[in-house]
């Protein structure tokens, strides 16, 4: 039944994808705020594909602070990527340079304000990413990353990626770490995902100015609250 379901999301999800980037493309030709509005649409319509097929539905713990913060997110999942975008008032995400060569969705991406960065780059690369998200931050929004860098299955808790401590101090701003408990319903580099919750752990802003040690050591532990319980 799973993979039966899962066929249907993939039919029906990545199906209307095609012409929803159509449609915020043509958005883009009117102005920010109509492109915004076709991919609040889009993200709302993942969320309910993955409830109303696949049975997979969100709990929140905690409290989603009201704004502007460094979100620092476990990252199990495709899932999450775009369902910050129903929880955060336009956040800004932190992506790697691969998703922008997307046709199309790659340039909506970078369009809306996602930050770009070449994890091969090294310092010159790291310039890039910080000269665009101080321009994102100019803008009053707020900026999820995932820390650890990439997606990881459950029960993995590998080491801050370097660039999260440049982040943190470039921006001064709190961060907000997350726990997510999302890779036992939609697995990584599997098609068959299950039916299930997929839950948000909110925890109180980290304030700015930390040593790099200290600021890496408590968001490494809350983001893996899940795993460590």
């Amino acid at each position: 039944m799973a993979a039966i379901r899962s066929l249907l999301f993939m039919l029906v999800f990545y199906g209307l994808t095609v012409p929803w980037v159509i449609a915020a493309l043509v958005g883009a030709a009117r102005g920010d705020k109509a492109m915004h509005s076709v991919i609040y649409a889009w993200v709302r319509f993942h969320r309910w594909c993955a409830r109303a097929i696949l049975g997979i539905r969100v709990e929140i713990e905690g409290t989603i602070p009201d704004g502007q913060y460094l979100f620092a997110a476990k990252h199990q999942a495709m899932f999450e990527t775009l369902d910050f975008l129903n929880l955060l008032d336009t956040p800004a995400p932190v992506l790697k340079k691969e998703l922008t060569g997307i046709p199309g969705w790659g340039w909506l991406a970078k369009r809306y304000g996602g930050i770009a960065v070449d994890r091969s780059g090294g310092a010159g690369a790291m310039r890039i990413m910080l000269k665009r998200t101080r321009e994102v931050l100019a803008d009053g929004r707020s900026v999820v990353i995932f820390p650890e860098g990439t997606r990881v299955l459950p029960g993995e808790t590998p080491p801050l990626q370097a660039g999260f401590a440049g982040l943190y101090k470039m921006v001064g701003l709190p961060v907000v770490p997350i726990a997510i408990r999302s890779g036992h319903v939609w697995p990584r580099n599997k098609w068959v995902k299950y039916p299930g919750v997929v839950t948000f752990r909110f925890f109180e802003p980290i304030p700015t100015g930390l040593p790099r040690a200290e600021i890496e050591a408590r968001v490494h532990r809350l983001i893996n609250d899940f795993e460590l319980e």
